[in-house]
């Protein structure tokens, strides 16, 4: 990211990624199951979205990453040629309670009950397979209010796990 203009404590600038640069701020919509609700893609480009946002919990549940992959990635599969930003699913898996360890959480599918694990190598590979523009890193989300302690004690676990993102990645730029 380039920072091409200030005022104050704002900025503005330009993303690049393989696909091409967007212009900040930009905004994003939402398309948490792989599609914006109550739009389609031409009507995101006749508003001219630059980037859409995907969530890699609910697309690694359902269809599945596989199931993606297999269709071309979700710029196929959502025929949008933007860019495409993943988050980790740490929101939403954080949000069913899980058993956090260093390697990651273990969790029950909202889906089907199932016992799923994510881990930070994990995440990346998933979005990978989706074929994210932009993907984000696994982190841990406390529960607030919480203890000073437990928050700082979270910020170091995300930052270990973001090392471990990197790592896992397989085109670092």
């Amino acid at each position: 990211m380039s920072i091409e203009h200030t005022d104050g404590t704002a900025r503005a600038g330009r993303i690049t990624t393989p696909r091409g640069s967007l212009v900040t701020p930009v905004f994003m919509p939402v398309g948490t199951r792989g599609a914006v609700k109550t739009l389609d893609t031409a009507d995101l480009e006749r508003l001219d979205t630059q980037i859409m946002l995907g969530n890699t919990y609910h697309l690694m549940e359902r269809p599945g990453a596989d199931v993606i992959e297999s269709l071309g990635g979700l710029h196929r599969f959502l025929d949008w040629d933007g860019h495409l930003l993943t988050d980790s699913g740490g929101f939403q898996v954080f949000s069913l309670k899980p058993e956090v360890t260093e390697d990651g959480a273990t969790f029950k599918s909202v889906y089907d009950g199932t016992t799923q694990h994510l881990t930070p190598e994990r995440a990346v590979r998933i979005q990978e397979q989706l074929g994210a523009d932009i993907a984000m890193a696994l982190d841990v989300v406390p529960a607030l209010p919480a203890p000073r302690e437990a928050v700082r004690d979270a910020m170091e676990l995300t930052l270990r796990w973001a090392e471990r993102n990197r790592s896992a990645h397989r085109h670092p730029t």
